[in-house]
């Protein structure tokens, strides 16, 4: 399928510039909308959410806030925004380093052949509450901070406790300090026994069940509250739907709304990563696709799905 190809090609180039860029001097930025891990020696980009934690205690206090450090926090805020309205959840199915990685647990499973874990609909639903608590958390940590309230070793308190990217993209570079207990205190002992315990249990889980962290990923839910601005989506044309069920039976995300939507074209849904496999494998020309500003990029045929080049045809 020509389609999935195209995004192999892009999650690899990504990887490797988000993972190994700042060697060969490329560096683009911490206001990245996706987990590029900035633990990562010689990164060639930095995922928001550190920054984001890193400067959101500059709000409490005015003087800081409109100092120097406060307005390069709004910067970050501003270039992240616009990265997102730019490409939307591409960021997370096709140019995310994580999210690769899940990808070849995937493909290792199904090499092995072991089947995927199964999770009915509604538990997943309940399940994907959870990136707004994480989210919540990663803004409310910072805060307790700054106001003395928490260790100042809680500073970063997703990255540090919840987030299996610091450890695990980190072995690309050649770094395995990440998988070691802090004994520093009794602060550091429990933030990295958190890590531990989390990053063991999110390894087996993805490699039982593809894309298992995307649904409590916290940027994800901070990309979806910006999704009525972004000009990337997934559309559907319900009278050319067939139906048959395919767009929903190959989501590694399991949504079923793009199925089941018999009314609207907007289609883009909190737990879609716009990986594009509803698109690449649906044969009823026209029936979904990707569009851009209003204008459409790529729509599912037969042709695409099949794996084949449209013929030009002549005027």
């Amino acid at each position: 399928m020509l389609l999935k190809v195209y995004r192999l090609i892009v999650q690899h180039l990504s990887f490797i510039i988000l993972i190994y860029g700042g060697r060969f001097g490329v560096q683009l930025g911490p206001a990245v909308p996706c987990f590029a891990c900035p633990y990562v020696n010689g990164c060639g980009g930095q995922c928001y959410l550190m920054g984001l934690q890193g400067y959101i205690g500059f709000g409490i206090s005015l003087a800081d806030f409109w100092g120097f450090e406060g307005l390069r926090a709004l910067f970050y805020l501003a270039v992240f925004i616009i990265l997102v309205v730019l490409l939307g959840k591409i960021w997370c199915g096709w140019i995310c380093p994580f999210g690769l990685f899940q990808d070849w647990l995937t493909y290792l499973r199904r090499k092995l052949g072991f089947s995927s874990l199964k999770i009915e609909p509604e538990t997943l639903h309940k399940l994907g509450y959870v990136k707004y608590i994480l989210l919540g958390w990663l803004i409310l940590g910072p805060i307790l901070v700054d106001l003395k309230v928490l260790h100042p070793d809680f500073y970063l308190p997703f990255c540090q406790m919840f987030c299996p990217a610091k450890p695990i993209l980190p072995v690309f570079g050649g770094e395995f300090r990440h998988f070691a207990l802090d004994t520093t205190n009794l602060v550091t002992r429990i933030v990295t026994t958190s890590s531990l315990l989390v990053t063991g249990g999110f390894l087996a889980a993805m490699f039982a069940r593809p894309r298992f962290f995307c649904t409590f990923c916290p940027l994800l839910a901070m990309i979806h509250f910006l999704e009525p601005l972004t000009l990337l989506k997934l559309k559907k044309e319900p009278l050319l739907c067939h139906g048959c069920g395919t767009c929903q039976r190959v989501c590694n995300m399991d949504v079923e709304e793009v199925c089941l939507e018999k009314e609207k074209k907007d289609v883009q849904v909190v737990d879609c990563i716009n990986c594009g496999d509803c698109i690449a494998s649906c044969s009823a020309k026209g029936a979904l696709g990707f569009s851009f500003a209003g204008k459409t990029l790529v729509s599912s045929s037969r042709e695409l799905s099949l794996g084949l080049k449209t013929k030009k045809t002549s005027a």
